[in-house]
C-alpha cells in the first residue's frame, strides 16, 4: 500500500485551486441576478455563498455583473410601475411609487407644532363644471 504525500507544508498548496468564473459564467450570473439572491446563485453554480463571495473578491467583474443585472431588473420594474401609475391610471401603483420614492406615508401624524391652515372650497352651480375656486379660510 502506498501512502499519499502532501505537496508542501500546511498553507502551501494541497487544497483545491481557487474557483474562477469564465466569461460565459459571468454572463449567466448577470442574468440570474435579476431574479435570484446571491445564495440562490451560489446554489445554481454548485458552490457555497462564501465561495461565491471569494470569487467576487478575486474577480471584480463578477461582482460588477451581479450589480449590473440586479440594477437593470430594478430599473425595468420601476419603469413598468411608473408607466402603470401615470399612463394607465393604476392608483395602487401610484401610491406605492409615491411611498417609496417621494416619502409618502400612511397614517402620517397630523398634529404638529404648526397649525394646518383651513381651506374653503366654493363651487358655484352657475360656473362650468370643474371651475372651482379655492380660498384660504381665516
Amino acid at each position: 500500500m502506498t501512502e499519499k504525500t502532501k505537496n508542501g507544508r500546511q498553507g502551501e498548496g494541497g487544497g483545491r485551486p481557487p474557483r474562477e468564473f469564465s466569461p460565459a459564467e459571468i454572463d449567466t450570473y448577470e442574468k440570474l441576478a435579476a431574479v435570484l439572491t446571491k445564495k440562490q446563485c451560489a446554489d445554481f453554480f454548485q458552490m457555497s455563498e462564501t465561495t461565491l463571495r471569494e470569487v467576487e473578491k478575486r474577480q471584480p467583474e463578477v461582482a460588477d455583473a451581479y450589480k449590473k443585472g440586479k440594477s437593470n431588473a430594478v430599473a425595468s420594474v420601476a419603469q413598468s410601475l411608473l408607466s402603470m401609475a401615470t399612463r394607465k391610471g393604476n392608483v395602487t401603483a401610484a401610491i406605492f411609487y409615491l411611498k417609496t420614492q417621494a416619502g409618502w406615508k400612511e397614517g402620517a401624524d397630523t398634529t404638529s407644532d404648526t397649525e394646518t391652515p383651513s381651506f374653503t372650497i366654493n363651487v358655484s352651480r352657475r360656473e362650468p363644471v370643474g371651475d372651482m375656486r379655492i380660498t384660504r379660510g381665516s
